[in-house]
């Protein structure tokens, strides 16, 4: 299955990226079900900061993975616009210190020191936020200072970002990719979508991962998939056997 289970738990940035053609939403859930699913991780918490995705949404595909995460005392949902709206309307109070509160309360929800049952912690997304008015510098500390509380409590991080302009990386995007372990590619084909086939997933490593232990998945040999309405079906390139 993809993702696997060790790069759910990885400890470490995981930084997801795609296109309006592509979007990946499906692999931002079975990162939260494969971690509220996992046996061997009984007490470890599931944290989304949700900048776009509402939780009516993400208790609707849960639920499809026969998840209640409303009556699953590990997930917490975090409304991250319904959060800074509150936390003032000065001058003062329009970046660094609104995005401070929201670090704030996700280092109170971690433990304060590595555990067996790894947490996760999903920002959904960045690009929003950037969209919103805060500025690159400021999202770019505050990424700094999530990755810093997450790999102090043995957490994994998961951040998406949209692509908009792919010939010209933006510098929030040329930001995370110094930062992140991996970096997971959800890609449109380039003959555009088809019945059989949805979109295509590449992974590499990043700048921060000196010896990578997961598989990478170079664009030539990327896996295709393709959205039914019970999830994802991964299949090698150039075939519709599902493989994963």
């Amino acid at each position: 299955m993809f993702p696997p289970l060790e790069l759910v738990s990885y400890i470490g940035l995981i930084l997801i990226t795609d296109e309006l053609p592509a979007p990946a939403d499906f692999l931002i859930h079975r990162f939260l079900s494969s971690r509220l699913k996992d046996r061997d991780a009984p007490r470890s918490k599931c944290i989304m900061l949700a900048v776009s995705e509402d939780i009516e949404r993400i208790k609707a595909v849960a639920s499809k993975s026969n998840i209640n995460i409303l009556q699953n005392g590990r997930f917490k949902h975090i409304d991250l616009p319904a959060l800074l709206e509150g936390s003032g309307d000065t001058k003062e109070d329009l970046d660094g210190p609104r995005l401070r509160r929201v670090f704030d309360i996700l280092s109170s929800e971690l433990p304060q020191k590595p555990s067996d049952d790894k947490s996760l912690v999903i920002l959904d997304d960045i690009s929003t936020l950037e969209w919103l008015g805060f500025s690159v510098l400021d999202l770019s500390r505050f990424m700094r200072a999530l990755r810093a509380v997450c790999i102090k409590s043995g957490a994994t991080l998961v951040i998406r970002h949209h692509l908009i302009n792919l010939s010209e990386p933006d510098a929030l995007f040329q930001q995370l990719i110094q930062l992140c372990s991996y970096h997971i590619e959800i890609r449109p084909l380039s003959s555009g979508r088809s019945g059989a086939v949805s979109g295509e997933l590449c992974m590499h490593s990043g700048p921060m991962e000196s010896e990578p232990l997961q598989r990478r998945i170079p664009r030539p040999s990327a896996l295709q998939y393709r959205l039914t309405d019970s999830g994802a079906t991964f299949f090698n390139k150039g075939t519709s056997e599902g493989v994963l």
